[in-house]
């Protein structure tokens, strides 16, 4: 091996042990509030403070458990349901809706066409929260603050998802593949059900997943749409739990354990959905 060849086969290793080792600290940095809140969920209200929090003693997981489900006759499960209902349901819903305008706009011409895209534009660059005052005034005018359907119907509409879909239809679904479905007689929207929808299926998941966490996690409009505590989602109810904690320390467990069972759907939707997020995210990407 010449010298040549020693000093780029040097360089490489260390550019691998660098990457290597940015990687690993990367993934310590997520992985270790990840493990903190694992064993935390096991303590009790007097270890969670005074025990080191990564010892495996005071083990307490199951009692932490029951006390979760009892607590305020079982109000945690109705909350989780709640989540459930509006993040999954919800999800479906918006990414079939976020889909479809994003295929419509990517396929068809009509008026305006790039102008209204540019109003979808628009509405992905607003934050969330300065919409939620205005919807509360809209739902206030309806009847609506106070139910479900206050917080239900405006995480159907995504901007983001719209955009996303757009490009991913322009990667997915070829002109040419339409063409000859509308010459074997097919209409629109049969076209759109049979053949497009089909081809879009990766494209479907990785708007879902995105819509998905974005509603679970949705915080600020429960919180101004809801005061029946039988409606709140997952993230107001524990927040609701945290703020009683300062007073009553017997809640700090619960809202430990309640955040860590709050995460498994969204790992579990992630580790399923996977192999189709990773292909709709390259969608498009090379032509």
């Amino acid at each position: 091996m010449t010298a040549t060849n020693r000093s780029t086969f040097a360089s490489r290793l260390t550019s691998r042990a660098a990457a290597n080792t940015i990687v690993l600290i990367a993934a310590l940095y997520t992985l270790l509030p990840g493990l903190w809140l694992l064993l935390a969920a096991t303590k009790n209200s007097d270890a969670l403070f005074s025990s080191d929090i990564l010892s495996f003693g005071d083990f307490s997981l199951w009692r932490n458990l029951t006390d979760l489900f009892a607590m305020e006759e079982g109000i945690y499960g109705r909350w989780y349901v709640n989540s459930l209902l509006y993040a999954v349901v919800g999800a479906l819903v918006g990414s079939l809706i976020s889909v479809s305008a994003g295929y419509a706009f990517d396929k068809y011409e009509f008026r305006h066409k790039e102008k209204l895209f540019g109003l979808v534009l628009t509405g992905v660059m607003v934050p969330q929260t300065v919409l939620a005052l205005p919807l509360y005034l809209v739902a206030s005018g309806v009847g609506m603050v106070n139910t479900f359907w206050a917080v239900f119907i405006p995480v159907l509409f995504n901007p983001f998802g719209v955009y996303l879909a757009r490009l991913l239809s322009s990667g997915y679904v070829p002109n040419e593949v339409l063409e000859a479905s509308r010459v074997d007689g097919a209409g629109e929207l049969q076209t759109y059900i049979r053949v497009s929808l089909r081809m879009l299926g990766p494209g479907f998941v990785t708007v879902f997943l995105f819509q998905l966490t974005a509603i679970w996690n949705n915080f600020f409009l429960p919180m101004v749409m809801l005061s029946d505590q039988d409606l709140y989602p997952l993230s107001l109810g524990l927040y609701t739990w945290n703020s009683s904690a300062t007073v009553s320390p017997e809640y700090y467990p619960l809202v430990v354990i309640g955040s860590l069972l709050a995460v498994v759907p969204l790992i579990v939707a992630f580790i399923t959905l996977q192999r189709y997020w990773k292909s709709g995210l390259t969608a498009g990407s090379v032509k």
